[in-house]
């Protein structure tokens, strides 16, 4: 397995859709119930490179099966050097450690950028590899949101997970 991990491409929205599309459709990771469309995913990852926010995605044998971004935890300029991750592994793919090579990427991508922390909201208390994940790159758990989305007939918590980037809260982020 060739695997190369790099910054997200115009040309990398089809299969980044396609990957999200079934997590939407199939998996509690995420709490849309409705795919959104090339255009909007287009819109999203244009958004998020134009702000300098990291979007990186992984192949193997030069096919994305991985992505991972990180963005605005809040609008409120307080929250400025905070990020929010997400990531997400074609499920053909998992398990294969493309996952923990991904996340360790864009860690280091936002600490590159002076960003002070990181949170994950992984969707599902019972999404035992995305909670490990994020554990193995350093994010400890901090809460958890109980019975909070409504998904496939059933209620779904929220985990809250956090890591300090760089020097975490002992400096301003670079420019606050």
């Amino acid at each position: 397995m060739s695997l190369a991990v790099r910054p997200c491409r115009d040309g990398d929205y089809a299969s980044i859709t396609a990957i999200y599309r079934l997590a939407v459709l199939h998996g509690t990771a995420t709490f849309d119930v409705e795919p959104p469309s090339l255009e909007d995913v287009a819109a999203r990852f244009a958004s998020l490179r134009s702000q300098d926010y990291p979007c990186l995605v992984a192949e193997v044998d030069g096919a994305v099966v991985a992505y991972a971004y990180a963005g605005p935890h809040r609008p409120r300029p307080a929250y400025g050097a905070t990020v929010e991750v997400s990531i997400y592994v074609d499920a053909q793919h998992r398990g294969r450690g493309i996952g923990t090579r991904l996340l360790a990427a864009l860690i280091d991508e936002t600490v590159a950028r002076g960003f002070r922390q990181a949170l994950a909201v992984i969707g599902d208390s019972s999404n035992a590899a995305s909670i490990r994940l994020h554990a193995a790159n350093g994010f400890a758990h901090v809460g958890t949101f109980a019975n909070v989305g409504w998904k496939f007939g059933r209620w779904l918590d929220t985990v809250l997970m956090q890591r300090a980037l760089g020097e975490g809260s002992s400096t301003p982020r670079s420019g606050a």
